[in-house]
């Protein structure tokens, strides 16, 4: 019987290849040669005093590399003692030496030993001894030695010290292989004490998700641990609450807009959405919302030659566009505002023309008693000249300018009234004549532009930069009320031949934080925002934010985002790999894989428009 199943013991040539290679294994004094393969162990010889969460996942995603980390729990009692001699001899040096780089490097050595101490002693941390080695492996030389240096330099980038295991490349394949224990020689020279959660706390979401205390379940991480996130927390990188959220259509990117829309209203932030798509109107109208259509509707007008009140803010006189400076009151900065509104809409504009505009703009609101000194924060909304007026005002000019120009002029205020026709009395009147009449009583409200669809390129993005400034005034008025604009399809704010309207949304995305507000872009690439016309700010938009979801993509975007975000190629693979419900989170510097498991509750709201 034992024979028989002695028998059935069949060779595995790809194993045997795996633990011996065919090709044998050489070793050299610095390096060695795994088969075809050329490689190089090196251990890491010092740690940092601090280090941030995540760090020990930036040296195991070094591309091209085989990592190895050996952790053995040590008893603390005679670790805490020699601390405690480090610290008295430390204190001694700093109060003996007259030298100041050996005092401070004393007094710090003694507050870094203090702070150790007390983290084992008084709050029971447990301690072990850390063995990290890297072997960078490729077969081809070139790419090899790219890969040593990049080793080399992301390591020194942590401010950890490696050396090469000189002569000791064969031990040190041992400690790395899975079929052999640490070897002795090598754990001597390059193991080091570190507290547990200093090395646990070296991978990202490693142990129990990632959790700031107080906030909302957002999502798992891919160890099925909880991602609990407070978005107006601050603290080191967490200095504001916007989000960017890309992906591809069909990846759920749809769900996870909703998800944080519901997750911040049930905390009880103040909802403001663009919506092109029509795919919140369910969800509004379920947590009695106000829905409101803005692309048409009597009662969704906003009126752009309304005059809007600035806030004051002291802390930075450099952006212009939302404070008062230098004596500049609302309608000289409403101005400005106005400048990009008619870039959008009519770019044919000459500078002649633009200056004309400008001369009866002041006249019209002038007509209306409206000076540069004028506090609009007092006036109504039918204060305020629509286009019809601007429209008349034109034509009044350009009937007394025709008798005094000559044949073979040109009169410019005939063109710029027949430019404004449409405005005032044609077909675009449904959207801009007429005065502001949104009205809102809840803590979200859904401004819906759906019905611009069918409209031009043109139409779509000006309508939409006047809804962008109407929700400015709204997150801007109350400081003390925590508000989330959400702007679905980003990309319609962006005009390479008008890159003002991005300017505007940068600026307001850094001042956001000022008024306890935030904004989330969600659009499908990040390729619109880099353009070369527009790259200045359209990356600071992104990189001013600290929240980013990317979802699944490829091609070129996946190319840019990996350029623009650093990202590794494990990151990258899962980026490329678009799979639904799955994607990389960053909050601030850290950053980690993982899947939205929504609630099935907030299903009975999310709908189905867009996608679930």
């Amino acid at each position: 019987m034992r024979k028989k199943e002695a028998d059935k013991i069949v060779f595995n040539p790809a194993l045997s290849n795996i633990i011996t290679p065919i090709n044998g294994i050489e070793f050299r004094s610095n390096s060695l040669e795994i088969g075809e393969n050329h490689a190089k162990i090196y251990g890491i010889i010092k740690y940092p005093t601090t280090v941030e969460l995540g760090w020990l996942a930036k040296i195991s995603n070094i591309p091209g590399t085989v990592i190895c980390f050996a952790f053995e729990p040590i008893d603390s009692t005679e670790l805490i003692e020699a601390i405690s001699r480090n610290v008295t001899q430390n204190r001694g040096i700093a109060e003996s030496t007259s030298d100041p780089l050996t005092r401070q490097r004393a007094e710090k050595g003694a507050e870094d030993g203090e702070r150790i101490m007390k983290q084992i002693d008084q709050n029971g941390e447990s301690v072990g001894q850390l063995v990290s080695l890297i072997m960078p492996l490729s077969s081809d030389k070139a790419l090899f030695q790219k890969i040593c240096r990049k080793s080399e330099s992301v390591i020194a980038a942590l401010r950890c010290k490696i050396r090469g295991m000189a002569n000791l490349q064969k031990q040190a394949f041992r400690t790395i292989s899975p079929y052999y224990p640490t070897d002795e020689k090598i754990s001597n020279i390059i193991k080091r004490i570190v507290p547990l959660s200093t090395f646990t706390g070296g991978f990202p979401f490693s142990s129990s998700g990632y959790n700031d205390g107080e906030g909302f379940y957002f999502a798992k991480d891919s160890n099925g641990g909880l991602v609990i996130i407070d978005s107006w927390l601050r603290g080191g990188d967490r200095t504001n609450t916007n989000w960017v959220i890309m992906g591809v259509p069909g990846i759920g990117k749809s769900t996870v807009v909703k998800h944080l829309i519901l997750s911040e209203y049930m905390k009880g932030t103040k909802i403001l959405a663009i919506d092109p798509e029509r795919e919140l109107k369910e969800l509004c109208k379920k947590l009695n919302g106000d829905w409101i259509n803005v692309g048409g509707s009597s009662n969704g007008m906003i009126n752009p030659l309304q005059i809007r009140p600035v806030p004051n803010d002291e802390e930075d006189e450099n952006e212009k566009l939302f404070e008062k400076e230098n004596g500049m009151g609302d309608m000289a900065l409403h101005m400005k505002t106005l400048d990009i509104f008619f870039s959008l809409y009519l770019p044919s504009l000459n500078d002649i023309q633009k200056a004309l505009l400008k001369e009866t703009l002041e006249e019209l609101y002038k007509n209306f008693g409206i000076l540069w000194d004028t506090d609009t924060s007092k006036l109504k909304n039918s204060n305020f000249p629509v286009f019809a007026d601007l429209y008349k005002l034109l034509l009044k000019k350009s009937k007394a300018k025709e008798k005094a120009l000559r044949q073979s002029e040109e009169n410019n205020y005939e063109l710029l009234a027949s430019l404004f026709r449409d405005i005032a009395i044609g077909s675009d009147r449904f959207l801009w004549n007429g005065h502001t009449s949104i009205e809102y009583q809840s803590r979200i409200v859904v401004l819906d532009t759906h019905d611009l669809q069918n409209a031009s390129e043109t139409i779509k993005k000006t309508q939409y930069f006047n809804v962008l400034t109407w929700c400015w005034e709204q997150m801007s008025f109350n400081r003390n009320e925590k508000t989330l604009l959400i702007c679905d399809e980003g990309y319609l704010l962006i005009d390479p031949q008008v890159p003002q309207s991005l300017v505007f949304l940068r600026n307001a995305v850094k001042r956001a934080r000022k008024y306890e507000a935030g904004i989330a872009i969600v659009s499908h690439s990040v390729v619109d925002f880099i353009a070369p016309e527009i790259k200045t700010y359209g990356q600071a938009l992104l990189d001013s934010s600290c929240f980013k979801v990317l979802m699944g993509t490829d091609g070129r975007n996946l190319k840019e985002t990996a350029e623009l975000l650093s990202l590794t190629e494990a990151e990258q693979d899962l980026l490329f790999a678009r799979k639904r419900g799955h994607g990389l989170f960053l909050v601030g510097s850290k950053r980690a894989h993982v899947i939205f498991e929504i609630p099935e509750y907030e299903f009975e709201y999310i709908g189905t428009a867009g996608g679930r």
